[in-house]
């Protein structure tokens, strides 16, 4: 399974911005697909996640209400929209899959077995 994130940019506090995130290989295989977010020095954090076939979401709670995760199956394709940005929601944004058959805590980082390379959104104040 590959992946590959985009629609990072840059923006002003208040704004929006859509991330997308592509799934091809063997999508078969896929269980949830989730999204984290990473700042230098920092450890990387849970966004957002939901399940591949399913409907049930889960969000951290630093972005709970803004930002809303969604998917296209027909397309292959996740997506994070970002309302409300603020400057701290500034990050390297990456998307990953978790397999089947693995623990279903979607925000567990350890579960995710691919990642797509991450893509810069930054958020000006």
């Amino acid at each position: 399974v590959q992946l590959q994130a985009s629609g990072g940019g840059l923006v002003q506090a208040g704004g929006s911005l859509r991330l997308s995130c592509a799934v091809s290989g063997r999508t078969s295989s896929v269980y949830a697909v989730g999204w984290f977010r990473q700042t230098p020095g920092e450890e990387r954090e849970f966004v957002a996640a939901m399940y591949w076939r399913g409907s049930g979401t889960s969000y951290g709670n630093s972005v709970q209400g803004r930002f809303t995760i969604s998917k296209d199956n027909a397309k292959n394709t996740a997506y994070l929209q970002m309302n409300s940005l603020k400057p701290e929601d500034t990050a390297v944004y990456y998307c990953a899959a978790k397999r089947i058959f693995t623990p279903s805590d979607l925000a567990q980082l350890a579960s995710y077995a691919w990642w797509g390379q991450g893509t810069l959104v930054t958020v000006s104040s």
